[in-house]
């Protein structure tokens, strides 16, 4: 696999675990992927309650867990209310209820200044990675592996592949700045 192909997989995984970082962040709206980081014991193994049952949203603000084995119940809860979440989750015997608060102006803008954070360090990533790949082209070239005008050629792809994933980085960035302020 040649430099640049191993950097676009790279910038490509970044992209990827951006995406997956925003979903987690609460925006008003029941998410069932806020769940997806809270780990509930279940007979001694680590396991995503997302395993655990069914999550449905039946509101925009709410989310339902139906578990397969009721047993769990109070584990789940335990295991919500010690997360970052900020819910207290309410049961009836049968299922678990989270619901969400709207968020303040105050919250969502505290959201805003993560979301640009963590879009920021994507970026970082990003350009390391374009570093990295062009390095390898210059050893290559001391080395005799490729000519001068391969290494420019080379060069400029790296370049416009950063900044086509920056813009990338961008467009998800801003439209989840669009979703934490929307009402």
């Amino acid at each position: 696999m040649d430099i640049l192909d191993i950097s676009k997989e790279k910038m490509t995984s970044t992209l990827s675990v951006l995406k997956q970082d925003l979903n987690g962040l609460r925006a008003g709206r029941a998410n069932a992927q806020v769940l997806d980081r809270i780990m509930v014991d279940y007979y001694g193994t680590p396991t995503p309650i997302n395993q655990l049952g069914n999550i449905s949203t039946p509101e925009p603000r709410m989310l339902i867990i139906s578990l397969w084995d009721n047993k769990m119940i109070p584990m789940v809860e335990k295991a919500i209310q010690k997360s970052d979440l900020g819910i207290n989750p309410a049961n009836d015997g049968k299922i678990i209820r989270l619901i969400f608060p709207e968020l303040t102006e105050e919250r969502r803008k505290e959201l805003v200044k993560t979301v640009k954070k963590k879009g920021e360090e994507s970026k970082v990533a990003i350009r390391n990675v374009r570093r990295d790949a062009i390095d390898r082209i210059k050893k290559e070239k001391k080395d005799g592996e490729i000519t001068e005008d391969d290494q420019k050629k080379m060069e400029e792809k790296a370049q416009k592949m950063t900044d086509d994933f920056i813009k990338d980085v961008d467009s998800i960035i801003s439209a989840k700045e669009k979703e934490i302020l929307s009402v």
